[in-house]
């Protein structure tokens, strides 16, 4: 048998070479393609996760910011509800005070040197510009008032709705007075409870905090069934 002549073999090994490096280079490529792909992929999730979650916090923050813009709008609801309630309030006491001194007049005469028809208007107007909100001119309306019908029997109430006005108008010493000297020359009256509440507001207003509380105390032990004394309760937390 005639062995091949060693170029024949040579020759062989040359042209099979090439084909098994080939395929040797395919398999690589395949395995870089299929990395690279595999990591896109993995970035692309990671991509649209972050996403989501972006868009998730964005939608939360819009949702929070829409929260808080509703609680602003029902606390500034509460606050004009409460002015309105205020409002209400003290123009129903006064009409009641302007009735009731109405009935004190008619059942008892006015003493000689007081007008009774210009008592009567003074003390409305004072009371109507309280009303209006005019508080400076209100409390120097009832102070000309006091001063000019010193016997009047509208007296306690004219120097309780002088303070009451005084404090309004941040007048804190005048309104202190008014309401000191109802407490002090008419505490039987029934604007007396009021007036040493009024005394207390006055003292919180001076950030006065302690006197506060001694002054609301003293409203609940001096008029305990008295609508001040509830009200004093309800500040003191008990």
């Amino acid at each position: 048998m005639m062995r091949p002549a060693p170029w024949i073999a040579l020759l062989a090994a040359l042209l099979s070479w090439p084909a098994h490096a080939g395929l040797f280079d395919d398999a690589e490529a395949r395995k870089e393609i299929m990395r690279i792909r595999d990591d896109h992929t993995a970035r692309l999730d990671a991509l649209e996760s972050s996403s989501r979650a972006s868009l998730q916090l964005a939608n939360q923050i819009e949702a929070i910011k829409a929260e808080m813009a509703k609680l602003r709008g029902d606390v500034e609801l509460m606050m004009h509800d409460m002015e309105s309630v205020k409002k209400r309030q003290q123009d129903f006491y006064v009409d009641l005070d302007a009735r009731l001194r109405t009935l004190e007049t008619g059942g008892a005469g006015p003493a000689a040197q007081i007008d009774p028809a210009a008592e009567s208007r003074d003390y409305e107007n004072a009371l109507n510009l309280l009303k209006a909100g005019k508080y400076a001119e209100a409390a120097t309306a009832f102070d000309t008032f006091v001063t000019t019908y010193a016997g009047s029997s509208f007296l306690p109430s004219a120097h309780f709705w002088a303070g009451s006005a005084a404090l309004q108008a941040k007048d804190i010493a005048r309104a202190t007075q008014h309401f000191n000297t109802v407490v002090n020359q008419w505490p039987q009256d029934a604007r007396a409870p009021d007036a040493l509440l009024g005394v207390a507001n006055c003292q919180r207003a001076m950030g006065e905090r302690r006197l506060e509380q001694n002054t609301l105390k003293a409203v609940i032990s001096q008029y305990p069934d008295s609508a001040a004394a509830k009200s004093a309760k309800q500040r003191l937390g008990s």
